[in-house]
């Protein structure tokens, strides 16, 4: 044999021999867990408090949990109604840096609720749960220790998915499942689970729990492992995806929410905003493409919502009712979407829900370009009923770039269901037209007060219109600016009027990193400001912002000791 061919048959090993590891198959969720009993071991129940008040039993324990050979001593709280029996089950699951708590409208509506603390050990909390040393990266604060994903804390991949921390919390609520179905109110042939934030990033796997009738998670399936991270949006142009790490690898084939949809048995509903920071979430609604033929699900989008549901939260207690109390109540599934152009050639989108008849109201949103789902601006659009369907129009600045829109469909039962997002370039499906123009009016007063948070409107001397913030703590916040219609021209700055009779402080942040302070003085009439972009500092680099272009997001509070809500702004421009 020659060295020649010795050499590349040797190379052609080690290459062959390099792929299959790279490419080596991860286990799946199911092959994951097939070997984890939440029944095996004592639960070694010690009761720290318990007390009935208002008829209802409170009672907060510590039992032990058994996960990779070690014992953890899992917090708990546990609330029912006294005298209770064969009362449903709920599982209410905290988010990050979060703690236990019984939401009392569920207790009060007869569900045994059961709440249990997996974030471990942080400031001065008395009662957490508390890890071993050898899982001491299951406490999610990082002044404690470094939680694990799909690298360690010095930066190598993991090798096992049982390395990570979510392996951790995801064995620890399949074993607090497990105490819940023992204690003596519960009917363990009806549970349901709530996971919010982080909560909602579990959930994903205890819905793959047979014991488990339904779910609601909040927020969660984002894509946030590499997708976000790596900030690989679904609809960057173009489009590319950077190698995965053997970490990531592991972390998307076996402990990611988007890995659990194939496998999961018990009726699901996502709730979100559409600004959640959770990640693309066109990829979280896809995976419900993923679930097995037969098992329910649904979802629905709060518009510019980040993580706040308030306007959908009334389905969570709908879809419990309906899928683990075996209620007979309406639902039905996600209205049809689609953008499509006009004879004029304006895009616009086509929404189709069932039970027409039923119909309470149909919202329509759009959004222009951005790639980055929490980054985009929102438009409202009119809604026009044709019909059996509904129509709305959606102008654009330019043909060749991404549009988005969906819709959300009320029914006369309250329940609120969004549309798959729709995702098209307009020069693509026709002979499309740009019928919009870029605008230095960011808000004019009175309408478009709604694109600002926390506010009202009201009128000024002179008959002038504008808004007043309603939260001192909170202030107001814009995003408006991630629309190409109102981005900031080539060295426009920032102006505005304003009226306020006594002087305020308030602190201007743009994008969240660039600050200034600007002083409102006191007048009976109203005022003008124009703020050069070189007034904003960068919090971290101490520079000032370069320009305007670049800012998406307006947020306005209060210096400490001022009240902005004494503040009426109005007239918000680009001036040259």
């Amino acid at each position: 044999m020659s060295n020649k061919v010795f050499f590349f048959g040797t190379l052609f090993s080690i290459l062959f021999a390099f792929q299959s590891l790279v490419a080596a198959p991860q286990p799946t969720p199911p092959e994951l867990w097939k070997d984890y009993n939440p029944h095996q071991g004592d639960f070694k129940e010690e009761i720290i408090k318990q007390e009935t008040k208002d008829g209802i039993l409170n009672k907060e324990s510590y039992i032990s949990a058994y996960v990779l050979n070690q014992e953890i001593r899992v917090y708990c709280k546990y609330g029912v109604k006294v005298g209770a029996s064969k009362a449903p089950g709920l599982m209410n699951v905290h988010g990050w840096m979060g703690s236990p708590n019984l939401p009392k409208s569920f207790i009060d509506n007869g569900w045994a609720v059961m709440a249990h603390d997996y974030c471990g050990k942080t400031r001065d909390r008395k009662h957490f749960t508390k890890y071993p040393a050898k899982l001491q990266h299951g406490n999610m604060d990082r002044e404690i220790t470094s939680p694990i994903w799909s690298e360690t804390p010095d930066h190598k991949s993991i090798s096992d998915p049982k390395q990570s921390s979510d392996y951790i919390w995801y064995a620890i609520q399949r074993r607090v499942l497990s105490y819940l179905e023992q204690q003596q109110e519960v009917d363990n042939t009806r549970l349901g689970a709530v996971g919010y934030s982080y909560g909602g990033t579990i959930m994903w796997n205890l819905a793959t729990d047979p014991r488990i009738k339904a779910v609601v998670a909040y927020f969660g399936i984002g894509w946030t492992d590499y997708y976000r991270n790596k900030q690989v949006w679904m609809y960057n142009n173009p489009y590319v995806e950077p190698a995965k790490s053997t970490g990531e690898q592991i972390y998307l084939a076996s402990l990611a929410p988007e890995a659990h949809p194939p496998f999961i048995s018990a009726a699901t509903l996502f709730l979100n905003g559409s600004n959640d920071h959770h990640g693309g979430h066109e990829r979280g609604l896809e995976s419900f493409k993923l679930f097995k033929n037969g098992v329910p699900w649904a979802f629905a989008i709060q518009a510019r919502g980040h993580h706040n549901t308030e306007k959908i939260d009334q389905n969570a207690i709908t879809w419990l009712d309906k899928y683990v109390l075996n209620k007979d109540i309406f639902w039905t599934e996600q209205p049809k979407a689609e953008i499509k152009l006009s004879a004029e050639g304006i895009p616009e989108l086509i929404v189709k829900p069932s039970f027409p008849n039923k119909v309470k109201k149909v919202e329509i949103f759009y959004a222009l370009k951005e790639p980055c789902s929490f980054n985009r601006s929102w438009r409202d659009v009119t809604s026009i009923m044709q019909g059996n369907f509904w129509s709305g129009k959606l102008p654009v600045l330019d043909v060749n770039d991404y549009l988005f829109a969906y819709a959300n469909v009320t029914y006369d039962t309250n329940l609120t269901l969004s549309s798959f997002f729709n995702a098209a370039i307009p020069a693509k499906i026709g002979n499309a037209k740009a019928t919009d123009t870029k605008s230095n009016t960011i808000y004019n007063g009175g309408e478009g007060v709604e694109a600002w948070t926390q506010t009202s409107l009201v009128e000024g001397p002179m008959g002038v219109k504008g808004f007043r913030c309603t939260n001192n703590k909170a202030g107001t916040i814009n995003e408006q600016l991630y629309d190409p219609k109102w981005r900031a021209p080539t060295n426009g700055q920032l102006a505005f009027k304003f009226y306020c009779t006594q002087p305020q402080t308030i602190v201007l942040t743009a994008n969240n990193h660039e600050v200034v302070q600007i002083k409102i003085p006191a007048s009976d009439t109203w005022q003008e400001m124009v703020i050069p972009s070189k007034n904003l500092i960068n919090r971290s680099n101490k520079l000032p912002m370069k320009d305007w272009t670049k800012v998406g997001k307006l947020h306005f509070t209060s210096q400490e000791g001022s009240d902005i809500t004494k503040v009426i702004f109005s007239e918000f421009r680009w001036e040259k």
